[in-house]
């Protein structure tokens, strides 16, 4: 269901703090936000988050914060975080999050070109990247404030600014500063991840972000006030819609998981009714799925097996429209019951009721495989720049593969090159720029070039096959969406991570990674020591797996899109190592530059040996 809650306003004419006022209100006593202290769960109720917020904004507003200002946070998925968001907020300022992943330059260009003078950070590991930046002269930045007292040194603790709030709140203060923003305002700026070049700032309103959550809830089916796993970075646009501005819509309850590695464990723990993951996390789940299967007796894996076509064959009929045989939805409830759903209980999976992915193209066979286990992925697609989701696969109208059609109020096109448009009220109004003006970045007409490639099929739905900028465009003038090629070969099992090279060339080479959970299960079955998972990229049964992959993508891609030749690497690409974007999408210009000798080497002539 979608939610029933009264809206104090018009989507358009409301501001995000009228929300918590709502909740506070009439859902004083719910949960609202709770988060880990040591094995137990500690919960504030949306009355207690409501006198929390006016503590804080009082406390920052002591601090000289006031309207319009920036203020940056560098902190993970913790209550002072998320409150200090809301806070702001109510006081008229604009938070700004930034990854915690940042490199020190990329910190100091946000904070120069935010104007920010103040920064709330979370501890020692922080302060080296910020502290350097109170004495740049080319930097506003005046002050930081700390989660972490032990760290705080010269600086101003987070909780001394909320007792120093407190004491000097003054609810009048407080009810005339939220009353005064305006749909209007600017609500945050978001910094995209920056796949190449600086990141940009991308303001967005509280009308964007209010029609956005309105439009994407009466796309969601879910019990009200269900609760959200939030571990993806606030940073990015997805768990800021869903950790922070959904959930004051539903008065829903969020769960901070302050380190994104035990989701899983979280998973397990409170067998959520919802779940969000972007492409790779599906990826990992499924390959711990996969390799816990590897392991069970012949006879269950293919009671297993079984029970996933049956899966698969309902959800196919659904994805068409079609209704499922009284018959076949027989059989289903039944395996479900016997042989999918206790399985999936033993990782907190057996209550979804719905589950999603964005941000990147979701290879094809990881939705497959959930839906074997009747897991259907309901992947989406947006940008930073577009508040979030633009298109949305839902129970009432999905295909498989797609990023689903248009949510209400939102227009799409095609250009001639393949590029997707897009226009409607929950686009933002421009890239901010160092002055404090934002830079417009539609048309005349109004129209968003969004930089991805796709095609809307005849019944509405959206396929994006690439990014504009990472078209690969051979020596002979083919295209080639790298994207494709990748998520064919990562098929196999034991290929985790790929990258496909070949702009200019007359052929695509590989850069190859293991899968770090897969490969080990893989090599033990056939009876493989190997000291480690980095050890198997060169053993010879390895590589000849390897090879036979690579010899079946080809065989299901064009002659211009075949890899030739591909290396397997040791270790894994993530955000620490500078691979992926902290959303966990390839940095492909970061790849080829940390790996250029060695993609250089795939073109010479001859093949070097190993």
């Amino acid at each position: 269901m979608t939610t029933n809650l009264r809206l104090p306003g018009r989507p358009e004419e409301l501001t995000l703090p009228t929300l918590l006022a709502r909740n506070a209100e009439e859902h004083a006593e719910l949960p609202a936000l709770s988060w880990r202290e040591g094995t137990a769960w500690t919960t504030l109720t949306w009355g207690e988050v409501r006198r929390e917020v006016a503590d804080l904004a009082a406390g920052y507003s002591a601090l000289g914060v006031g309207r319009g200002d920036h203020v940056l946070i560098m902190m993970g998925n913790r209550p002072e975080h998320w409150l200090s968001d809301l806070a702001l907020v109510h006081l008229g300022a604009v938070p700004v999050t930034v990854y915690g992943t940042s490199a020190p330059d990329q910190v100091a260009h946000i904070a120069r070109h935010s104007r920010a003078r103040l920064a709330v950070v979370e501890g020692a590991r922080e302060l080296a990247r910020w502290e350097p930046l109170l004495a740049d002269t080319a930097t506003p930045l005046e002050r930081l404030v700390v989660a972490e007292p032990a760290d705080v040194g010269p600086h101003r603790a987070y909780a001394s600014v909320r007792a120093a709030g407190a004491r000097a709140h003054r609810a009048d203060a407080f009810e005339k500063a939220w009353r005064e923003s305006r749909p209007e305002d600017p609500l945050t700026v978001v910094y995209t991840s920056g796949t190449t070049g600086d990141p940009k700032g991308v303001r967005l309103t509280h009308r964007n972000i209010l029609l956005q959550t309105v439009r994407l809830d009466r796309n969601v089916d879910l019990p009200e006030h269900a609760e959200h796993i939030c571990y993806l970075p606030f940073a990015h646009i997805a768990e800021r819609i869903l950790g922070i501005y959904l959930p004051l819509l539903r008065a829903a309850h969020v769960r901070l998981v302050a380190d994104p590695t035990t989701v899983a464990v979280a998973v397990r723990e409170l067998r959520p009714v919802q779940f969000f993951g972007v492409p790779r996390v599906w990826e990992k789940l499924a390959a711990g799925v996969r390799a816990v299967l590897a392991r069970l007796p012949e006879e269950q894996q293919r009671a297993i097996a079984e029970a996933g076509d049956v899966a698969r064959s309902v959800a196919g009929h659904r994805e068409r429209g079609e209704e499922v045989p009284a018959a076949l939805e027989a059989s289903y409830a039944r395996v479900k019951e016997a042989v999918l759903d206790p399985l999936l209980g033993l990782a907190g999976l057996d209550r979804l009721v719905w589950t999603a992915s964005a941000t990147a193209p979701m290879p094809i066979d990881v939705v497959r495989f959930w839906a074997g286990w009747g897991i259907t992925i309901m992947d989406a697609w947006g940008l930073t720049e577009t508040a979030g989701v633009c298109t949305v696969n839902s129970p009432d109208g999905f295909r498989l593969g797609s990023v689903g059609r248009p949510i209400e109020g939102l227009e799409l096109k095609v250009a001639e090159d393949g590029e997707v448009l897009t226009r409607g009220a929950t686009v933002f109004d421009g890239y901010l720029r160092p002055d404090g003006t934002v830079e417009a970045a539609t048309d005349a007409e109004g129209w968003f070039p969004t930089g991805d490639v796709g095609r809307i099929d005849e019944d509405g739905f959206l396929w994006i096959t690439d990014r504009k900028k990472e078209l690969i465009i051979t020596s002979n003038g083919k295209n080639v969406s790298p994207a494709l090629v990748e998520n064919t070969v990562k098929e196999h099992p034991l290929i985790g991570q790929a990258l496909v090279h070949g702009d200019g060339r007359s052929y695509l080479v590989a850069l190859l990674v293991l899968d770090r959970e897969l490969a080990p299960v893989w090599a033990a079955a056939r009876g493989i020591e190997v000291q480690g998972p980095d050890g198997l990229a060169t053993h010879p049964e390895v590589l000849a797996e390897i090879a036979r992959a690579v010899e079946a993508a080809n065989a299901r891609l064009n002659r211009t899109e075949q890899i030739k030749r591909y290396r397997v690497l040791e270790g894994e690409w993530g955000p620490e190592s500078g691979e992926l974007t902290p959303s966990l999408k390839l940095r492909r210009r970061v790849v080829r530059e940390k790996y250029g000798p060695l993609i250089e080497a795939l073109y010479e002539d001859p093949y070097p040996a190993g």
